[in-house]
């Protein structure tokens, strides 16, 4: 078939082939998944039931080094479909692949809306505008209404402090020496780009969301019980949902779909040695938003998890332990959509009733080396 200047078919084209396909019988169809070039193919060939397609792993099912060649990948990939030896890579269905390019581009434009606060707090700095030491949210009601003000050419302290509301009156003292500064012509012009490049933006937010909104409707109630989970809110609830699906069964096991995700460590061992490898990769979108997920959990009081967190951060470290809470809570995920039950909290005392004995004896042993003389009574129930 002919192809486009750079190497890629157009939409028109890709048809010929799959016709092609379907007039020779062909019943199953092997594809790497590198980059984003896989999709339109298989956006094409999907609407034809009478072909099976297999999306593997490139990393999976490379050729022997130094043969590397279009045509010989074509061949190499052919015989292993044929052997069966090409496991299949999860691919959501189209409402699933659609409500993921929403929230991946949502995530992507309140990155760059954080990013652009930034800039305008670096902006004011340079200017000696210390708002940010006296408002903890320069970009709150009152913050905002001051920045517009400065970049409609007001410098005036008392004027700009007399638009603070709420708790924010009882600063204006402070104010007043916050918004003294050295605000010119050019700063006052940068800082309405900044403000204009934040009202676009968060009104780019706020639509994708309502359209976020629709294509949640029928995922209501596993998001719901996601949410259950500590540090689990509506955002990593429905991009859970998003990036795995509410069927399970696509997944051989829990430790499976976490290997998938990139949230469990790399097998290294030989000879009964097992040497410490970091995380595989795996799906970045999931993988960032659990581990965010993983610091909410861990600031969640009373909770098994900001126990366990506390447990592994004393031998791992931190950053470890936000990883190894993120894998138990993608384990929770996976048998909350499974199984349809909700999240059962064990309380922040699980750990030390499962084995009773060697925390007192320990605690016990504690008191004993700072000099005390210990006697331990149960006290009755």
């Amino acid at each position: 078939m002919d192809a486009c200047s750079s190497g890629d078919p157009f939409c028109s084209e890709l048809s010929e082939p799959r016709a092609w396909l379907v007039e020779h019988r062909v019943t199953h169809i092997g594809m790497e998944s590198t980059g984003c070039y896989w999709i339109p193919v298989y956006s094409v060939l999907e609407s034809e039931a009478s072909l099976s397609l297999i999306v593997g792993n490139a990393q999976h099912i490379k050729n022997v080094p130094g043969r590397k060649t279009d045509c010989n990948d074509a061949q190499w990939i052919a015989t292993l479909v044929r052997l069966g030896m090409i496991r299949k890579s999860y691919v959501p269905p189209p409402d699933l692949r659609e409500l993921r390019d929403l929230l991946r581009t949502q995530r992507k434009l309140i990155q760059a809306a954080a990013a652009e606060r930034n800039r305008t707090q670096n902006l004011l700095e340079r200017c000696n505008l210390k708002l940010g030491r006296v408002a903890s949210d320069v970009f709150g009601v009152s913050g905002l209404a001051m920045l517009r003000a400065l970049a409609q050419g007001q410098t005036d302290p008392d004027v700009l402090d007399s638009l603070a509301l709420g708790r924010m009156r009882s600063k204006r003292d402070a104010l007043r020496l916050a918004l003294d500064g050295r605000f010119q012509e050019h700063h006052r012009f940068l800082l309405q780009v900044h403000l204009d490049v934040l009202d676009h933006l968060d009104a780019q937010i706020h639509k994708i969301q309502t359209r976020i909104d629709e294509r949640l409707a029928p995922y209501r109630e596993p998001i719901e019980r996601l949410m259950g989970i500590p540090g689990v809110k509506d955002t990593v609830a429905a991009t859970i949902v998003a990036e795995i699906g509410t069927d399970m069964s696509v997944f051989e096991s829990s430790e499976h779909l976490a290997a998938w995700a990139g949230l469990c460590p790399g097998n290294n061992r030989s000879a009964d040695k097992r040497r410490r490898e970091p995380v595989r990769k795996g799906n970045v979108h999931l993988q960032s938003i659990l581990v965010e997920a993983a610091l909410a959990a861990r600031n969640t009081k009373g909770t098994y998890l900001k126990d366990k967190h506390r447990r592994l951060q004393a031998r791992q470290g931190k950053k470890r332990a936000n990883v190894s809470i993120a894998h138990k809570l993608l384990i929770s995920a996976y048998h909350i959509l499974k199984t349809g039950q909700r999240y059962k909290e064990l309380g922040e005392h699980y750990l030390d009733r499962l084995d009773e004995s060697r925390v007192k004896n320990n605690l016990v042993r504690r008191l004993q080396r700072l000099g005390y003389s210990v006697e331990v009574q149960k006290l009755a129930a």
